[in-house]
């Protein structure tokens, strides 16, 4: 199985841990959770990373600027906008971009 290197990025430090931790609930999920927007792009260039995950609390423009960083690395990095909605939806939007790793 695949391993899925995820970058949570939101402003509400609660959410952020519940999201890490449904995450990390499914076998090769990894997640490293950021609230200072500042700090991801350093992150998304030095490390492999396959999902961002937009968070709630972030201002429209960094998420405008961060989708467009996103598209322009070496590396494919998919970006979801997740507003809440369960781990069954987070799961869907995850096997929209990775459909083979469906069980």
């Amino acid at each position: 199985m695949k391993t899925l290197q995820f970058l949570v990025i939101g402003k509400n430090q609660e959410i952020l841990d519940t999201l890490k931790r449904i995450i990390e609930n499914n076998e090769g999920w990894k997640a490293e959770i950021k609230s200072e927007e500042s700090l991801c792009y350093d992150y998304l260039k030095e490390n492999q990373v396959d999902i961002v995950l937009l968070s709630s609390g972030l201002e429209e423009q960094f998420e405008k600027d961060i989708k467009v960083f996103c598209e322009n690395l070496d590396q494919e990095v998919k970006v979801i906008d997740h507003y809440g909605g369960g781990s069954g939806l987070l799961k869907n939007e995850v096997y929209a971009l990775f459909p083979n790793l469906q069980p």
